[in-house]
């Protein structure tokens, strides 16, 4: 049965490609299905999957008796001081995230007619039928493990564990194993990686009804069965795996030889989890019938259709979902089908990262903020090593990138050096902040960070100009340079906000001497610069010129995604600021340099600009059948930005809230006549539910704390709100 619309999307034909494959996840298991009645594959991926490189980890650069050299340079004008500040490595990129194996039942022969594949958002199965064959597969956020089902006449063929995928390293030892069992067979595939004592196993157990089993050419030769049972699991190790004691562990999953009762069974467990996260917040544009039921190939050519933001906001709310758990979202999500993944598959941290997770406190999925804590939580002692080896400072400093393992700030060279970004923790803390501004909550270990980074901005925050305040200096605004400058310069905007922002937020987690000590320093922050063309200036230094046409938006880091700018309390920073984001070129025209550009616009009330990014996406053929999305225009280079991202846009231009302010309707397009979200989490404690239609907006405001917040619309509405927890309060505006 067809998922109700939009929460879900099908297609007419197999996939023929890994990035037409259906998806499913749980955060640490990932699922490519391709729903092939001859050739039913499932690539099967995991976090933990990235390829060591041949040698140990390497240490960040040991620099920091050579900081006030540096310093004393950018100071004194040597525009190309940066560039010396190496240890003469090479670039090295951080160990590449690479797909495990396919589980394939290759079939004898079939004949097939009356093709549907579709994928349930609401449960995560994906879901093949042809005539009498169905398939049907699921990630299982309650049991991790990879399940999947078919029946149908003339089960008649071959399972097996298979590694030849894309890019596959010729130097990859593999070797295959199969045993017969009284419930069906249990199939092992260890792979051991070139050059090193590391490898990955992955296990099947099979449960067959019906039929015969043997050992085949490749995998088990199933004959005349009339359902099958396939439970996977992959690990990543050092020395050997015991095989028999994980398929044991499999083994105990089933109920007895009952196939379809047993795969049941593992989808009510299973989505007893995922749909109650999935549901908490819905949108609807009040779209078409006859578009909700286009199959998604087909919709998103209908790039002015409702109906496609419906299903791309359900979209890409299920795949941030199910790509977060161990880890948050990577590059490519949880998914990749091939070894040559672009940018390593990585944590892009001076962007992508905060993007993709940018939706998870307003639409209410705190598994995605969870999962990103867990990334910053297993890294804070290499950050504690990049501060004290860089900088020769106490606390903590974020890489640009990460494999998911290291923390360490090793990749940088002459054009990007990525070793001088200081922004990096503020930037990845911020979204456990609003977090815990939602939930009412303050993880000890959260506040322990937040002190951490304010004492790197202490030991850091030492060098002064000629009015006394602080220079924050070296800096870097990723990944850009000024237009008569070398890339480490001074006073980038984003590093001054971060700092600021770091240190006023460690004071008001930690009031006493040291919160009075950290506001003191914030005091002393420059102030930030507007440039000879009246706009915000991406680096407040007098005489260091703009490179206006760059994908990056790191300058405009005050406006979005903190609230330091804004129309409301800022207005005349908040129009440089918007002068700004005009002069700003796309650049290559990536998809996550489209989006931040547009939640910048939101934040600045930029109706007409939120909907001109937003056609600029739909109009880029950025997205695949799956609605997983490409970096580039022409479904061009895998990448998860622009589906994860897309919820976080659709939210911001309708609802945006502070600890004390709500803003409703913000940005809406117009072409957005009517429609409602609910279920909308703020920062001040509340759920909203939002609906508008001719030029009425109700929203109902459910508090679940005592709080004083201003109401902000574009309208003019400017109001005090006292909510009292427990008592839902209506309030209805005006539209533009």
């Amino acid at each position: 049965m067809l998922p109700e619309h939009p929460h879900g999307t099908w297609e007419p034909a197999p996939a023929a490609r890994w990035e037409d494959a259906f998806l499913s996840g749980n955060g640490r298991h990932g699922a490519l299905v391709f729903g092939d009645p001859h050739d039913d594959r499932v690539i099967v991926t995991h976090h933990a999957l990235v390829r060591p490189d041949g040698g140990p980890q390497p240490m960040p650069p040991q620099l920091a008796a050579q900081l006030p050299l540096l310093q004393d340079r950018l100071l004194a004008g040597d525009v190309t001081a940066s560039e010396r500040f190496t240890d003469g490595r090479a670039l090295r990129w951080v160990r590449a995230f690479h797909p495990g194996f396919q589980v394939r039942f290759a079939r004898d022969s079939v004949v097939w007619r009356n093709y549907r594949r579709w994928v349930d958002f609401a449960t995560g199965e994906c879901v093949a039928r042809a005539g009498g064959w169905l398939g049907r597969v699921f990630v299982s956020r309650a049991d991790d493990v990879v399940v999947q089902y078919a029946t149908g006449a003339a089960l008649d063929g071959e399972v097996s564990l298979d590694a030849r995928l894309t890019g596959v390293p010729g130097g990859l030892g593999v070797g295959r194993g199969v045993v017969l069992t009284s419930y069906g067979a249990q199939l092992t595939l260890r792979c051991r990686y070139p050059d090193s004592d590391l490898a990955y196993t992955g296990v099947t157990v099979a449960l067959v009804r019906g039929g015969r089993t043997a050992v085949g050419t490749t995998g088990l030769r199933v004959t005349g069965a009339d359902e099958i049972l396939l439970l996977t699991r992959v690990h990543r190790h050092l020395g050997e795996l015991d095989a028999g004691a994980e398929a044991t562990a499999l083994a105990e999953l089933l109920d007895g030889d009952d196939t379809a009762g047993t795969y049941a069974r593992l989808l009510d467990r299973h989505t007893a989890r995922h749909r109650a996260a999935y549901e908490r917040v819905t949108f609807d544009l009040g779209s078409l019938p006859t578009e909700r039921a286009l199959s998604g190939s087909e919709l998103v050519q209908r790039t002015d259709s409702p109906a496609l933001l419906e299903r791309l906001f359900a979209a890409g709310r299920y795949h941030l979902l199910s790509s977060s758990g161990a880890l948050p979202p990577r590059l490519t999500g949880l998914w990749t089908g091939e070894w040559d993944t672009a940018w390593s598959g990585a944590f892009t941290t001076d962007a992508n990262v905060n993007l993709q997770t940018a939706s998870a406190t307003a639409c209410a999925l705190p598994e995605v903020t969870e999962a990103q804590g867990a990334l910053i939580q297993s890294q804070l002692a290499h950050w504690r090593d990049n501060a004290r080896d860089i900088f020769g400072a106490r606390g903590i400093v974020a890489p640009a990138h990460t494999d998911g393992e290291s923390g360490h700030a090793y990749h940088f060279q002459r054009e990007w050096p990525m070793h001088l970004w200081t922004a990096g923790a503020d930037w990845l803390l911020t979204p456990l902040v609003e977090q815990a501004e939602a939930s009412g909550e303050r993880p000890l270990w959260l506040g322990s960070g937040l002190a951490e980074l304010a004492l790197f901005y202490e030991d850091f925050l030492t060098r002064t100009g000629p009015d006394g305040r602080i220079v924050i200096v070296p800096s870097y605004s990723p990944e850009n340079r000024p237009a008569n400058a070398s890339w480490g310069t001074l006073n980038a905007t984003m590093d001054i906000a971060a700092a600021r922002h770091a240190l006023r937020t460690a004071a008001a987690w930690h009031p006493g001497p040291d919160g009075d000590r950290w506001n003191a320093l914030a005091d002393r922050l420059p102030d930030y610069r507007i440039n000879d063309d009246g706009a915000l200036a991406e680096w407040a230094w007098p005489g260091l010129e703009e490179t206006y046409d760059h994908r990056h938006l790191s300058h405009l880091y005050p406006v979005w995604p903190h609230h330091e700018i804004s129309p409301y309390a800022t207005p005349e920073l908040a129009k440089a600021a918007q002068h700004a984001l005009a002069l700003r070129g796309a650049e290559n025209d990536s998809a996550h340099s489209h989006l931040h550009h547009a939640l910048i616009a939101a934040r600045l009330c930029d109706a007409p600009r939120v909907a001109e990014a937003l056609r600029q996406v739909l109009t880029g053929d950025y997205f695949h059948p799956s609605l997983m999305s490409a970096h580039y225009p022409r479904r061009d280079v895998y990448n998860a930005d622009a589906a994860h991202t897309l919820p976080a846009l659709l939210v911001e231009a309708l609802l945006q809230s502070t600890p004390d302010r709500l803003v409703l309707l913000p940005a809406r397009p117009v072409s957005w006549r009517r429609g409602a979200v609910r279920g909308l989490r703020t920062r001040f404690g509340a759920t909203v539910d939002l609906s508008w239609k001719g030029g009425v907006c109700t929203a109902v405001v459910r508090p679940g704390r005592d709080a004083v917040v201003g109401l902000s619309t574009p309208a003019g509405d400017d109001r005090q709100l006292r909510l009292v927890a427990g008592e839902d309060r209506e309030l209805t505006v005006r539209t533009r």
